[in-house]
């Protein structure tokens, strides 16, 4: 037996010895394989449940909906607004944490509806070495039960379990939610959460799979990944970018010539403007 495969019966028994589970489920990679592995673990016992928001775009709960059928397991759903919380609208360097205690808090307002004790979350072994992560915070506070964590499962690791369970996931990028695309000190509002998940619809349907849209108060930064540089730098998408994401609500529209960061709207040592400066912006010599 391989190491990842004594592992993943690891986790199975670890699961299999609780009375049923609940798991916060985004339709990831890496919650998509707690819920696989406990499914396995526990059958009928084992829910997956999804928190639908403002801050959640349309394409990744449909994603959730769709991966908890190819796993088979129970699906719910529950509602709330982040938008709600003015620590979290205010939108400072604290935003995740606010955020995740809310969705956790959510998931266990449904687990004791369902009369379930422990809550699962999908953080994985490679997420306490990724710099600034308050939403870890909440996960500790709440006493959520992280099994990729406890059992050392890193992101490659996971993405392996996913494969070998078939899942179409195993590949997805990370996908975190709509409000990361603000920048920090700039409220998170319904408007610009919308034009945000407007945009990157429209990148999803030209085919780019790693990028975010920064919204920096009207002006829509891209970042794709490196390996998709090159598309976005094409005269057609640039015309394309310019007045479709446009449509979408933005005042400009611009390319980031570092790509895809996690992270980029927060950075340490660099102000919203120094970022901005930074970009190509949307006049594009070629594009006329």
């Amino acid at each position: 037996m391989s190491g990842v495969a004594e592992t993943v019966a690891t986790v199975r028994e670890d699961l299999a010895a609780r009375d049923g589970v609940l798991i916060a489920f985004s339709g990831g990679v890496d919650s998509s394989v707690v819920a696989a592995l406990a499914h396995d673990a526990l059958g009928d016992a084992a829910v997956a449940c999804t928190a639908k928001s403002e801050t959640l775009p349309a394409a990744e709960l449909d994603d959730a909906v769709r991966v908890a059928e190819e796993i088979g397991i129970r699906h719910e759903l529950v509602e709330f607004s982040e938008l709600d919380s003015a620590e979290f609208v205010e939108n400072d360097d604290q935003r995740c944490y606010h955020c995740r205690s809310m969705r956790l808090g959510a998931m266990y307002d449904r687990a004791r509806e369902l009369d379930i004790d422990v809550v699962c979350d999908g953080t994985n072994a490679s997420d306490t070495g990724e710099g600034h992560r308050p939403g870890l915070r909440a996960v500790e506070e709440l006493d959520a039960y992280s099994p990729l964590l406890e059992h050392g499962i890193e992101k490659a690791q996971v993405r392996e379990i996913a494969r070998e369970y078939g899942l179409s996931v195993a590949d997805k990028p990370s996908m975190a939610c709509l409000s990361s695309r603000i920048p920090t000190g700039l409220d998170v509002t319904e408007e610009r959460l919308s034009r945000v998940e407007k945009a990157e619809r429209l990148l999803r349907t030209w085919g780019f799979e790693q990028f975010r849209v920064r919204d920096h108060d009207g002006l829509a930064r891209i970042e794709v990944g490196d390996d998709e540089l090159d598309a976005a730098l094409d005269p057609d998408f640039v015309r394309a970018a310019r007045d479709h994401i446009g449509d979408c609500g933005f005042d400009h529209v611009t390319l980031d010539l570092h790509g895809y960061r996690t992270g980029s709207v927060s950075p340490e040592d660099e102000t919203d403007e120094d970022i901005v400066a930074d970009v190509f912006d949307q006049e594009y010599p070629n594009a006329e």
